[in-house]
């Protein structure tokens, strides 16, 4: 899953669990049922679960290219240098 599908992904996931959300609260609530929002509510959660999760190729619209690894060795990532850290001295109140 490249970072676009990530991100479709994580939108799919919000929508579909605010309208499963709405949808079991609505039907809940008109009939009386608790029985019938707790349904509707798992549901929602296992249909999302399924669209969400597994690795579909329309998350992978835009695929990564990836460094060869002959080439990443010959351009190495620099290294950073350290901070130089500042110590923090402890004042005496002089009375």
């Amino acid at each position: 899953m490249d970072l676009q599908g990530q991100k479709l992904s994580e939108h799919l996931m919000q929508i579909l669990l605010v309208v499963f959300a709405i949808a079991a609260f609505t039907t809940g609530y008109m009939t009386g049922s608790f029985e019938n929002m707790l349904l509707i509510s798992v549901g929602g959660a296992v249909l999302t679960l399924l669209i969400t999760v597994p690795d579909w190729s329309f998350f992978n619209r835009h695929p990564l290219n990836w460094l060869a690894s002959q080439e990443a060795e010959q351009n190495p990532k620099p290294k950073l240098q350290p901070s130089p850290s500042k110590r923090f001295t402890k004042k005496t109140s002089s009375k």
